[in-house]
């Protein structure tokens, strides 16, 4: 199936050291999204002097000492046939960035990207990339014998498709050249210690996502605008450049194209789908579960009709947000019933064609004897998820708190061993907003007359909503003072009581 020509757009938001986004578009859809924070370390493609710090034998792993951050994960098997012990000093290469948790994970072989090729140093193959079309692959596969430098192995990349020797030469002779530094920092400096970071967000965008579909580079940042415009009339040709803006205007680059709320619905856990229909999506440590649901969607009068356009829309958007939440791994989607083995074909093969285009090779299994469809899908960053949300700190991440039936109970029985103890006349309770509205409205006099006190209720907009705590205990009068002298104090302080005030 020849795939319809795509208009994509690459946004970048930049002005903001902090927190440099770029986002790609692609039909007016946002299709995927890159970030950056100033404070974040260990890159992927970053490469490292490192000393091992322990070996693992158990696991087939050892973990190393970057000199910044946690320590990273090494297989042994990714560590070209050499002897690691404790202490050793080694060249690396981070190969997946820290998340969820979890550090670095590095390799001992070092691969560096140029626009046209990857130099492997150690290496001695040419490989082509898969996405290059197979009557172009094998001149490219000559190309890249040809100009192989002796004892690296090389790469080319789909942007080399119609590229002359010239340029594929020059390629190669600039990342020669940054492997001699790197080589020469490594032997000057001790380990452990940073010996070369990749290119600035936008430059790695650029580098990898720029083909003859995208049409136009918008960026709030006058640096990064002159670094793209360089980078699109060195490796562009005059007739095929995309167009390079600066966005000068007050309203923010990511807000006035509709980005940010793209952003914001990203995060959800609800997609709905043009036709009514809608996705569910659950992200767990083992995999991604997907739910497709016909929504307001009741199409016409054939119910299989209705079922398999369902599915076939939600194919396509699936396809989406894994790319845009950046989610891999396994990932399980339980599609509408479907009877038909003609239809459950026809969807397999939609869910195959609409993955051809991601750059992180994905693969469909079919259909388990439960009707899900599973899939995999390479992990190259971390998720949409662990990249803008943490775990709730009131519910522990688990996306559940207590009610306030339990939450009360608690209180009660925690008051009861108050007054069992110490026998105060008044005792004024701080608990949150919603806790505190729950207990007047309903059992608060109940319990004053059941422990035998005068009740006081604080609520507290700052407090999580599962705590609590006594503010104050004593003579009826003491607690009155205490309550009066905390209005004063504090505007807008709430106090429930059961009498008028």
């Amino acid at each position: 199936m020849v795939s319809e020509p795509v208009d994509k757009k690459i946004f970048a938001n930049c002005i903001d050291p902090e927190e440099m986004r770029v986002a790609i578009v692609e039909d007016g859809k946002l299709v995927e999204l890159f970030v950056d924070r100033l404070w974040d370390s260990q890159r992927t493609g970053d490469i490292y002097k490192a000393r091992v710090d322990s070996v693992l034998p158990g696991m087939n792993a050892a973990f190393v000492d970057l000199g910044q951050g946690r320590n990273a994960f090494l297989y042994l098997a990714e560590a070209k046939g050499l002897k690691i012990e404790k202490n050793q000093e080694l060249v690396v290469q981070i190969s997946r960035a820290a998340r969820k948790g979890k550090g670095a994970r590095v390799t001992t072989r070092i691969s560096l990207p140029g626009r046209y090729l990857v130099l492997v140093p150690g290496g001695t193959d040419v490989g082509v990339s898969r996405k290059v079309p197979s009557e172009e692959r094998e001149r490219l596969r000559v190309l890249g014998r040809k100009i192989r430098p002796e004892g690296f192995g090389l790469i080319v990349r789909t942007a080399a498709v119609g590229t002359d020797e010239e340029f594929l030469l020059k390629d190669v002779s600039e990342l020669l050249s940054t492997w001699r530094e790197i080589e020469h920092e490594a032997s000057m400096q001790n380990a452990p210690c940073l010996l070369y970071q990749d290119m600035g967000l936008l430059g790695k965008v650029i580098r990898d996502e720029l083909d003859e579909s995208v049409t136009e580079i918008i960026t709030d940042s006058e640096e990064e605008f002159q670094a793209a415009l360089n980078y699109v009339e060195r490796f562009c040709a005059k007739g095929n450049q995309p167009k390079v803006f600066l966005h000068r205007g007050k309203m923010p680059l990511f807000e006035m194209y509709g980005i940010e709320k793209e952003i914001a619905t990203a995060l959800d856990r609800k997609v709905w789908l043009h036709s009514g229909a809608y996705l569910v999506i659950d992200q767990t440590e083992a995999l991604t579960v997907i739910d497709v649901n016909t929504g307001k969607y009741v199409g016409d009068k054939d119910l299989r009709k209705t079922v398999l356009t369902t599915n076939m829309e939600a194919a396509e958007e699936i396809a989406r947000q894994l790319r845009l939440r950046a989610i891999g791994g396994i990932v399980v989607i339980d599609f509408i019933d479907m009877e038909s083995e003609d239809d459950q074909k026809a969807l397999l093969e939609r869910l195959e064609d609409v993955f051809r285009s991601d750059r992180c090779k994905a693969k469909v299994f079919g259909l388990t004897r439960l009707g899900l469809v599973e899939l995999t899908r390479k992990r190259a960053r971390s998720d949409m998820r662990s990249t803008f949300t943490r775990g709730c700190p009131f519910c522990g991440g688990t996306g559940q708190v207590l009610r306030e039936e339990s939450i009360s109970a608690a209180i009660k029985r925690f008051l009861r061993k108050v007054v069992k103890s110490s026998a105060p006349e008044a005792i004024l309770i701080e608990t949150s907003n919603a806790i505190a509205d729950f207990i007047h409205g309903s059992i608060q006099r109940q319990w004053e007359e059941q422990l035998g006190i005068k009740l006081f209720i604080m609520a507290n907009d700052k407090m999580a909503w599962d705590k609590y705590r006594i503010e104050y205990q004593g003579k009826l009068e003491q607690v009155l003072h205490r309550v009066n002298l905390l209005k004063e104090r504090e505007a807008g302080c709430v106090v429930y009581r059961t009498d008028p005030a």
